[in-house]
């Protein structure tokens, strides 16, 4: 059993600015069992350049190994301006990933933990990337990016988030289908459902998954349900700390649904939407995923990388 650690990138030139930005860019990786790709982000900023965490910098993250899509993420709301915890920093703590950041005013140094679980066929893997940056509300002078593979033959599950579904909603109530994936195996672990906006603009019949309950939640219960209200959101906001991680019941606009391993295709949601207003649902997929053990000397203490382990332990 071991974990390991190998630093597939480096740059100083991948960085937002204060209008959108869009990189792409690939590397050759070793083969092994990679439960988790790692980015750390940096950026110097002036005053109020990132109000929150810096993870709503993000507006769309793609990961490719080797022609397959493991993680499609589309934000849906993010910059620099947006004073709140970011909903792709609390979609990966949700999924049993990482999204920690060093409180500043204006270096910021993020990192961002993607579980994957994938086996990279011996010889050599390919990891393409496509991030595109929202503009952060003031200029960036300098900055960077690092990528670090994980590998751990510990890990027990294969972790893909799927593209999402989008849907133009009316103020009334009404079903949404959230499209998975045929081509993509195992079980649906949870559902990511964002707003357009920084508000949840849902009804009082909020949202009901319609192979778990007869009824629908409001937001809160769903918060109750996925551990967010015990101050389950973490973030970086430099205006209430430097020294510290901030905590939070919500982010606003953003909820997550365990759907303890849903099976039998596409997954239908009945939503009271009290705006007219789009919504994205994205899809978390896990699957057995059984690591191989590589040669040589051997650490002796498991570390269990599992994401529908991690997502129903919020909800216990």
């Amino acid at each position: 059993m071991a974990v390991s650690y190998t630093k597939f990138r480096g740059d100083t030139t991948t960085v937002p600015s204060d209008s959108a930005t869009s990189y792409s860019f690939g590397e050759n990786i070793p083969s092994g069992p990679l439960e988790a790709v790692i980015f750390k982000l940096n950026a110097t900023v002036l005053t109020g350049g990132v109000l929150a965490d810096y993870a709503n910098m993000i507006s769309s993250l793609r990961l490719t190994l080797n022609g397959e899509v493991v993680h499609d993420f589309r934000q849906g709301v993010s910059g620099g301006s947006n004073n709140n915890p970011s909903a792709y920093g609390y979609f990966l703590n949700s999924i049993g990933g990482r999204s920690y950041e060093r409180p500043s005013d204006t270096s910021k140094e993020a990192y961002l933990v993607i579980p994957v679980g994938r086996q990279v066929a011996t010889g050599v893997g390919r990891l393409e990337v496509v991030l595109s940056y929202a503009a952060s509300a003031t200029a960036v002078s300098a900055g960077g990016l690092q990528m670090w593979g994980r590998y751990n033959d510990a890990t027990q599950t294969m972790t893909t988030v799927s593209p999402s579904t989008s849907f133009t909603h009316a103020a009334s109530i009404e079903q949404v289908v959230v499209r998975i994936p045929q081509n993509v195996p195992g079980a649906v672990a949870g559902i990511l459902v964002q707003n357009d906006s920084a508000s949840d603009e849902l009804g009082t019949e909020g949202i009901r998954l319609m192979a778990q309950s007869q009824y629908g939640l409001d937001p809160d219960f769903i918060r109750l349900f996925n551990g967010d209200l015990a101050n389950g959101i973490i973030y970086a906001d430099d205006d209430l700390s430097t020294t510290a991680q901030s905590f939070a019941f919500e982010v606003p606009g953003a909820l997550f649904i365990p759907a303890y391993n849903l099976t039998g295709g596409d997954v239908v949601l009945q939503v009271d939407s009290s705006a007219a207003t789009t919504r994205t649902y994205t899809p978390v997929m896990v699957a057995a995923f059984n690591a191989k053990e590589g040669p040589g000397v051997k650490q002796t203490a498991r570390v269990v990388g599992n994401t529908s382990a991690a997502i129903i332990a919020k909800t216990e």
